[in-house]
């Protein structure tokens, strides 16, 4: 009983394991070693109740405006949930840019990108996109094989993931079982 147990737990594991391992080979730790790339790639991370980025999409914002200020992009791909006027994920991500320096000409906005897998393909269907730096915190490792996935060839730059709140640092961290087991189904049924 207790092999069946690990196999179980194996099957149900290896997944989630090959999105973290595919995704670990293409993080770049120091965003000076970031190779110069067209686009940066920048996925929602909520707005606060005013409609100003969170914590954590600041952190990724900021990260995006270096690497443009730097030369390292030329373009900015603003990703995320923008279906409502009540809730514009990427406009609210663009005004930010601006504010850090960004040209709007360098900012292009995807307001269907409502989930990592979305926003790759969307990147990779829409706009063309082949290769790209996504910047990211918590769950880099699966955005970048989400891109991969995609057929984007994608490096990430990781951000921050220090928690305001302690238990949402827990949640978040805890989500990525799942959320690995979902991305591994979408690569393998896109």
């Amino acid at each position: 009983m207790l092999v069946w147990g690990a196999v179980g737990m194996a099957v149900l594991l290896s997944p989630a394991l090959w999105v973290q391992a595919v995704g670990q080979a293409s993080v770049v730790a120091d965003p000076a070693d970031v190779p110069p790339t067209e686009v940066a790639l920048v996925l929602g991370a909520g707005l606060r109740p005013g409609g100003s980025p969170s914590t954590y999409l600041a952190r990724r914002l900021s990260a995006a405006a270096d690497l443009y200020a730097a030369g390292t992009v030329k373009t900015i791909i603003a990703s995320g949930d923008g279906v409502s006027p009540y809730h514009d994920e990427p406009g609210s991500m663009r005004d930010r840019l601006i504010e850090l320096g960004v040209p709007s000409t360098a900012i292009v906005l995807d307001r269907d990108g409502i989930d990592t897998h979305s926003s790759c393909t969307r990147a990779r269907d829409l706009l063309d996109v082949s290769e790209a730096v996504v910047i990211q915190d918590y769950h880099l490792r699966r955005a970048l094989f989400s891109c991969r996935a995609a057929g984007i060839d994608a490096v990430g730059v990781g951000v921050d993931s220090s928690s305001v709140q302690p238990s949402q640092f827990l949640v978040w961290h805890l989500r990525e079982l799942p959320a690995s087991l979902k991305a591994a189904w979408d690569a393998i049924v896109d």
